[in-house]
């Protein structure tokens, strides 16, 4: 049985007793694997390990190389990070995960067990079939017939004669696209039972479809989502990630650890997870959430006036109303912050970002967001002059991730998908419940996209100061609906069923 090495994100090991193949130092040299797990073969003949913000596993012949989860929790919700930021409606595929014998099973095998899921899915619903442009040399006319090829092919032969025609069929993309990623499931998957089960799966999606090499770079954008076929979108996203490239935003697939590779990157996928709560979290409250916001105008070349290199925070959010306009920049730090302070560089960005792109604040303002497996309060940095004036503000605000993850269960349904999509979080409309007896922690995705906005809203330029007084209780009794001031008609929000004590500690976390 091969050995299985386990260690958690960011974490350094150094294992003996290992014999590498020509194949193990090979994969080790690797360039690109190295700048997601670096193994370095001592002269001693031990193994040092050191991970990085990747999750997954690669497989050697003398071990297999497992890395965790720090801050998500486990495997199963980095899959959960997944289906909500790509809206993949998996998620009762999840729930039924949790329900089977999964303890042990690595990233990888997880995923293999989710396509063949989904896929037995497709299957019982009935799999999808679709008209196909063939051309055939046929004994009868079919279809059209081709008279350039006939000269071409077939010159001076009645007999075989060059048609084009349309065949109901099922050997179509979105068939052969999981009949060729169950293939690789039932040929990769360490577990028995994963892999049985994937076998049987595969079997029955080849007699629809038979599998091929595909190019997960070439099929993508042939990939056309439509009423008929929407349903396949969970399956694909799977079996993409299964093939190479294209499942997980940079996931890693070379051809010299082919098969042997399967690492997630946590810092890219984080930040496009928070990037989505906060789009979900920002509707129907005038506010916009624009992701990947590039200024090409703030940095310029003073000799050309052109620009010299863009600035590009992680989200920007804005409103546009009128003299209540303002833009908080929110950067994403996937990084252990919770044990330590934030880096000098962090800072200078933070700052940077403050200046150039913060409006409707005095003094300007930045946020960032960093993960955590606690609530924690936010904390308050303020650049200063030499002489004491205010630059700017900072706050970092601390993300509860499995707390969060968890309460995704609670409040998104299963439907994230389409024009009737519900969002996740209702940020300053209706936020949903904390697991933990109705306590709004850092945990909650309320609490998260609440704490950036109330706290932005609070040093509008207008109400620089915040007082507990600005909230009326609309209810008696120990909880209910608190109606909070729009600080000057700037940021309207309903906050349902918190202790008013709670929502003004919120509140006050933001000062």
């Amino acid at each position: 049985m091969t050995e299985e090495i386990t260690l958690t994100e960011y974490q350094s090991l150094t294992i003996s007793g290992l014999s590498p193949t020509e194949a193990d130092q090979s994969l080790a040299q690797d360039r690109e694997l190295r700048k997601r797990l670096r193994l370095d073969w001592l002269a001693d003949g031990n193994l040092k390990i050191r991970a990085t913000s990747y999750v997954g596993v690669v497989e050697l012949d003398c071990a297999r190389v497992r890395v965790v989860p720090k801050l998500a929790g486990d495997e199963l919700n980095v899959l959960r990070m997944v289906d909500y930021t790509d809206r993949l409606n998996s998620l009762p595929s999840l729930d039924l995960l949790r329900s089977l014998p999964v303890e042990g099973l690595h990233l990888r095998d997880l995923v293999c067990q989710l396509l063949t899921v989904e896929c037995e899915n497709l299957l019982a619903r009935g799999p999808r079939r679709d008209y196909v442009r063939r051309e055939e040399a046929l004994p009868a006319v079919r279809g059209r017939l081709l008279p350039d090829r006939q000269v071409l092919r077939q010159f001076g032969r009645l007999d075989r004669l060059e048609c084009r025609f349309e065949e109901f069929d099922s050997d179509i993309l979105d068939n052969r696209l999981c009949a060729s990623g169950l293939a690789v499931a039932a040929r990769t998957a360490d577990d028995a039972g994963v892999r049985a089960r994937a076998r049987r799966v595969a079997a029955d999606f080849a007699a629809l479809s038979p599998p091929a090499r595909l190019d997960p770079r070439e099929v993508r954008p042939r990939l056309d989502y439509h009423r008929h076929n929407s349903h396949y979108r969970a399956a694909h996203h799977w079996a993409l990630s299964l093939l190479g490239r294209g499942g997980f935003a940079d996931l890693y697939s070379s051809d010299i650890g082919r098969g042997r590779v399967f690492l997630v990157d946590m810092n890219t996928l984080f930040e496009r997870f928070i990037t989505q709560l906060l789009r979900e979290g920002a509707k129907n409250s005038g506010i916009t959430a624009h992701g990947q916001y590039r200024n090409r105008r703030v940095i310029r070349d003073e000799a050309t006036g052109r620009c010299y290199t863009e600035v590009r925070p992680d989200v920007l959010l804005t409103r546009s109303a009128g003299s209540d306009a303002w833009q908080l920049p929110v950067d994403i730090k996937y990084k252990l912050y919770a044990d330590r302070r934030i880096s000098q560089g962090d800072l200078y960005q933070l700052f940077l970002y403050a200046s150039a792109l913060s409006s409707g604040t005095t003094p300007a303002a930045a946020c960032a967001l960093y993960p955590t497996t606690a609530d924690t309060p936010p904390v308050g940095l303020s650049v200063r002059h030499v002489d004491g004036s205010p630059l700017a503000r900072i706050r970092t605000v601390a993300v509860n991730l499995p707390a969060l993850l968890e309460n995704l269960d609670d409040t998104a349904g299963h439907d994230l998908r389409g024009p009737r999509s519900r969002p996740v979080v209702h940020a300053a409309v209706s936020p949903p419940p904390s697991r933990t007896s109705g306590r709004d922690g850092g945990g909650t995705a309320g609490a998260v996209t609440r704490r950036i906005l109330v706290a932005h809203s609070s040093r509008h330029r207008s109400h620089p100061h915040t007082d507990s007084s600005e909230f009326r209780r609309t209810t008696k009794g120990t909880s209910g609906e608190l109606s909070v001031s729009d600080f000057g008609g700037h940021f309207p929000m309903v906050v349902r069923n918190l202790r008013s004590t709670e929502v003004s500690a919120v509140l006050r976390s933001g000062e």
